[in-house]
């Protein structure tokens, strides 16, 4: 790699890994083509030999790509040895906001926008898939349990692999494997769609906490925390849109297989885009690469002439021995903060995806018809959605610690407050409305404040794992809701309202007591009141 120019440890394995991926892809599409005056119905059909070759070039060129992306191995030990000159952030910590910043904060928008839509997407392609298979909708509700377990397998293993090989080679490898899976849109089986759907929600789960990282690691001390936050507001809103709208414009005429074949130009989008994502500095100057590091920091600070070694800081390149564990994150005063957030975080899964999706039937129980419950719903999401500029206002104005704190104790206020609806036989619209408008509210300004926090609060050589961590939380939560829900927990109105209140308030508790302010404090500072 030039020190002026971040492109890839091995440029010519990842270039071919990914011209291996996008024939492998194509290799599918004349035998969806031959099934066109069919409505592109495969179900049952055997693969052709060029199917065959086509499967065996995708995870070849997954593993090639990656290789490319991986620092090579002198890079690796460098890293053993922390005897060199730091570098130093103060510069690039404290300018204003410029276009390098922005082209970095609209790519990576870009990036999170398409991570949402591909699991987004498992909605709207369910129902065409269960006909065309013949499968009941609950047996196609296991595409959903595959992309969630893929989610926290990749939330944890991209985690790692962000701190261990670079936050933009990470990136780019959940792009790939975005490129790869668009091979389900012509699978004949319903078993390939679910294996897929767990690499999709793997690739998915990995680089949301992944952009998170970067993000905090690039973006100057002042605007980090706002624009933290906004990534996941922005993000998230744009990813569903792209979904329900690609449902829209192609299922009907292209069948729900257009939808998993979309995978392959949007992640190929990502790729082509690289070139606006930059290593992490920090990660750079960890890894011993501080020519590099200056580069990038040049590219953001436009003031080469003030970024400058500084004296070695022990503290800041920990010896690989520390780096390798993650136990780290379960001592000190971390334990007690990643403890306060992983228990947030697996409750808020349990909410979002397990109260939440049960709420509908359940305010039917409480006397509100059906088609006033789904009223009842979209008039409560509307009134909620200006509670994000609250969130983002509180995050960045107020404090990042007790905006999330605030908003955990919401969700646990919301919920016990339909405990006490149920409970005490309340028939109120008023008070139902304001228990539904409450509890979207504080989930969302919850899961805004959550994994932001986390990509600030962890040390550089395990930002990405810790951050990974909490997201893969979230994701088994949403696992869990899913397996009660199943043996009939959330039948059980008030029940699961108490008991998802409680984890929730107790991590309020935690994090109150324990955690520390981020907003307006270097990375390095935050590090350093941890440490004392």
């Amino acid at each position: 790699m030039s020190s002026r120019d971040l492109t890839f440890h091995h440029p010519v394995a990842f270039w071919l890994g990914c011209a291996a991926v996008i024939a492998g892809v194509l290799a599918h599409l004349p035998m969806l083509a031959m099934a066109a005056p069919m409505h592109y119905r495969l179900a049952g059909m055997p693969m052709d030999t060029l199917m065959l070759t086509g499967m065996a070039l995708v995870p070849l060129g997954v593993l090639l790509a990656a290789y490319g992306l991986m620092p090579r191995m002198e890079q690796m030990r460098r890293t053993a040895h922390p005897d060199r000159g730091a570098v130093s952030f103060h510069v690039a910590d404290h300018v204003p906001l410029n276009r390098e910043h922005w082209k970095l904060v609209g790519v990576l928008t870009i990036a999170l926008a398409v991570d949402v839509m591909k699991p987004a997407t498992i909605g709207f392609a369910m129902p065409g898939m269960a006909a065309e298979y013949g499968i009941s909708g609950s047996t196609a509700g296991f595409l959903a349990l595959s992309a969630l377990t893929g989610t926290v397998v990749g939330s944890l293993a991209w985690g790692r692999l962000g701190d261990l090989f670079g936050r933009r080679a990470a990136i780019l490898l959940s792009a790939l494997m975005f490129m790869g899976t668009a091979i389900c849109g012509a699978m004949p089986a319903f078993g390939g769609n679910l294996v897929m759907c767990f690499m999709m929600g793997a690739a998915a789960g990995g680089m949301l906490p992944i952009t998170f990282t970067l993000m905090a690691e690039t973006i100057p001390t002042r605007h980090r925390g706002w624009l933290l936050v906004a990534l996941g507001g922005v993000g998230t809103s744009a990813g569903y849109l792209l979904a329900s709208g690609a449902a829209t414009l192609f299922e009907s005429s292209y069948s729900w297989r257009s939808l998993w074949l979309l995978n392959l130009p949007t992640g190929a989008l990502i790729v082509l885009l690289n070139r606006y994502i930059p290593e992490s500095p920090r990660f750079l100057a960890l890894s011993g690469l501080e020519d590099q590091a200056r580069a990038v920091l040049r590219r953001f600070s436009g003031d080469a002439a003030s970024i400058e070694a500084t004296p070695p800081d022990p503290s800041a390149a920990p010896p690989l021995a520390a780096r390798i564990g993650m136990r780290q994150l379960l001592r000190g005063r971390h334990a007690a903060i990643t403890s306060g957030l992983l228990t947030c975080a697996v409750a808020w899964g349990l909410a979002n995806f397990g109260f939440l999706l049960w709420l509908p039937a359940n305010l039917v129980k409480l006397g509100v018809d059906a088609q006033a419950s789904a009223a009842l719903l979209a008039r409560s999401a509307i009134l909620a959605l200006p509670g994000i500029a609250v969130v983002v206002w509180g995050y960045q104005r107020w404090s990042s610690i007790r905006t999330l704190v605030l908003f955990i104790a919401l969700t646990a206020a919301s919920l016990l407050l339909f405990f006490a609806i149920g409970a005490l036989h309340l028939r109120s619209p008023a008070l139902t409305t304001t228990a539904t408008v409450l509890l979207l509210l504080s989930i969302s300004g919850v899961i805004a404040t959550l994994i932001p926090y986390a990509a600030e609060i962890y040390p550089v050589h395990l930002r990405s794992t810790g951050a990974g961590l909490i997201a893969g939380g979230s994701k088994l939560g949403g696992i869990l809701g899913a397996v009660v829900g199943v043996l009939g927990l959330f039948d059980h109105f008030m029940l699961s309202a108490l008991l998802i209140a409680l984890p929730m308030a107790i991590a309020a508790w935690m994090l109150a007591r324990r955690g520390i302010e981020t907003r307006g404090h270097a990375l390095e500072t935050i590090q350093q009141a941890l440490a004392e």
